[in-house]
């Protein structure tokens, strides 16, 4: 038998391919259900995804790179964005861009910013210390410098006054998010975007996850701060449709206050003799098969579909918040204003991260966060419509109390020690795999690995160590080592 990678001689047929597509998707997690708090976005209503499917299908071929040959990606994308925009503070005519996704939206942002305002030396991007790390990203392709800002230690809120302070003459871009990932809450935007507009600075608003849930909150009776292009100061702001938009993956929109700061977005090479590059993105050729799932999702929900889904999740959300308060050792970090939990725990025999693995061996996924600069240790739950939050906390009570009987996990000090001194760039993939297999990790070998124990090193080192472990990591899985 050829190996698995091998190209056959004849093709094989649709049947046998499609069977061993489903065969490699065994260890996968669930996509529907709910039972995968992060990552997937259900409704919970298969024609709505069968559409989307079929919608993208349609446009599989088409590609994005030329609009002028494909003219019905911009009726497609002005559609989408402008009813992106009417949610969000602009209106018809308000200028944007479909991206793949809220990493791309906010990397344009960033272009955005650096071009439509030069500054002597190298520009600066300042930014909470909750924003998504997309923006350090950006800031590492783009040539910007990071100046992260404290938020509060008790609501997680930046702080518009370490703002102020962190403003010089090389601040490029402000940011504040809608809400921020970690706990759900929203930052001050009105009071963020004041100090930036007061500098005359951009201020981008992160709104990719919080931008198609918080419109709908607000319109069913939910308060909900100012957040959106309607506030004085914000000069740009990304929305994810396949976030609680519930379009398949690759649909996000970057919405901007003018026109011209839009332009600064795109990218235009004639240096050499073929045909002119104009890019309005990133990518350069990409399907369009996104961008009508997005559309086709749009008007299959409908407002009050989003209204309604709106409203469910946030009930489960606020009766998480409820439910977490019975349970011994456990408290929800500041106070979440979308569908997004953070459970932390106060009671040192009751470690998250052991209760994240003890909550996977019940059918459950939990989200592992490590604890950074003075904001604790925690576990996330982004919660949907078809989330059964008695179920949740039934599993997240039994998880607790497994964890609790179980233990804090058992990290030698001299471990973590030689982590953060090693010269991992010294080290091959197959050497990291079997430091891996030291501390009980296997990542090629599917399944439900126990991660207690790694995250547990990751939080007992400085950021810079974890990140390049977790690319040392990524390599390994890849390579074949893991």
């Amino acid at each position: 038998m050829p190996p698995e990678h091998a190209l056959p001689e004849q093709g094989r047929p649709a049947e046998d391919v499609l069977a061993d597509l489903a065969r490699l998707r065994e260890a996968d997690l669930p996509v529907r259900g709910g039972r995968v708090t992060a990552y997937v976005y259900d409704t919970g209503r298969a024609a709505v995804h069968d559409l989307a499917a079929a919608a993208q299908l349609a446009m599989l071929e088409v590609n994005c790179l030329d609009p002028t040959a494909f003219p019905s990606i911009v009726a497609l994308e002005r559609r989408v964005v402008a009813a992106v925009a009417g949610r969000l503070g602009g209106g018809p005519a308000t200028p944007g861009i479909f991206t793949s996704g809220g990493t791309e939206s906010i990397m344009l942002a960033v272009k955005s910013a650096r071009d439509a305002r030069p500054v002597d030396g190298r520009p600066q991007l300042v930014l909470p210390v909750t924003a998504h790390p997309a923006f350090h990203k950006a800031a590492h392709y783009l040539g910007l410098e990071t100046v992260p800002v404290p938020v509060d230690p008790v609501t997680f809120r930046a702080d518009p006054e370490a703002v102020r302070a962190a403003l010089t003459p090389r601040t490029a871009l402000v940011v504040a998010s809608a809400p921020s990932y970690p706990q759900g809450v929203v930052d001050p935007v009105p009071e963020i975007a004041a100090v930036a507009a007061g500098a005359g600075v951009p201020c981008h608003v992160d709104a990719c996850v919080g931008g198609w849930v918080l419109p709908w909150l607000r319109e069913a009776g939910r308060a909900v701060p100012p957040f959106d292009l309607s506030v004085p100061g914000v000069t740009s702001i990304s929305c994810d449709l396949h976030k609680y938009g519930y379009a398949p993956k690759g649909a996000s929109v970057v919405l901007y206050a003018d026109e011209a700061l839009r332009r600064h977005a795109y990218f235009a090479s004639a240096e050499w003799p073929g045909y002119p590059v104009i890019n309005a993105t990133v990518q350069s050729s990409r399907s369009a098969g996104p961008l009508a799932a997005a559309w086709a999702t749009l008007n299959a929900v409908g407002a009050r579909g989003y209204r309604d889904l709106a409203a469910t999740a946030m009930r489960c959300a606020d009766a998480l918040v409820a439910g977490v308060a019975g349970i011994p050792g456990l408290r929800v970090l500041g106070e979440p204003a979308v569908p997004l939990v953070a459970v932390a725990s106060d009671d040192p025999a009751l470690d998250v991260f052991v209760l994240a693995d003890r909550a996977r061996a019940r059918g459950w996924f939990f989200q592992a966060q490590p604890s950074h600069r003075g904001v604790p240790a925690s576990l996330h739950f982004t919660l949907t419509g078809v989330t059964d939050i008695d179920a949740l906390l039934e599993a997240l009570a039994g998880a607790a109390a497994d964890a609790r009987a179980a233990g804090p996990p058992d990290v030698p000090a001299d471990l973590v020690d030689a982590l953060a001194t090693m010269d991992l760039d010294a080290m091959g993939d197959a050497d990291f795999a079997a430091l891996l297999a030291g501390v009980g990790v296997d990542p090629a070998g599917g399944g439900d690995p126990e991660m207690a124990v790694v995250n547990a090193i990751l939080d007992a080192l400085p950021p810079e160590t974890r990140e390049a472990l977790l690319v040392r990591f990524l390599a390994a899985l890849y390579s074949g080592a893991a």
